[in-house]
């Protein structure tokens, strides 16, 4: 699946695919959510809980940047 692919679906089926071929990488803890980064094929997915909602917020997919930053130094165990 390409990072094109993956935003054409909707939120519902962009959260199913991350369920079933998502790789978890690691968590990032705000006051007010977390994230949690997924790897599929060649680009990466974040999820954003409300934690006081305990509910997806929203779902961020990215191939490199700033958004890959925060997760960084957890990540060098896997490269």
């Amino acid at each position: 699946m390409t990072l094109y692919q993956f935003n054409r679906l909707s939120e519902k089926e962009q959260i199913k695919i991350v369920w079933s071929i998502g790789v978890f990488l690691d968590n990032h803890m705000s006051t007010t959510e977390m994230l949690s980064c997924f790897a599929i094929d060649m680009f990466f997915v974040e999820l954003v809980y409300d934690v006081d909602k305990n509910k997806i917020m929203d779902v961020r997919s990215f191939i490199s940047g700033w958004c890959l930053d925060k997760y960084s130094a957890n990540l060098k165990k896997y490269f």
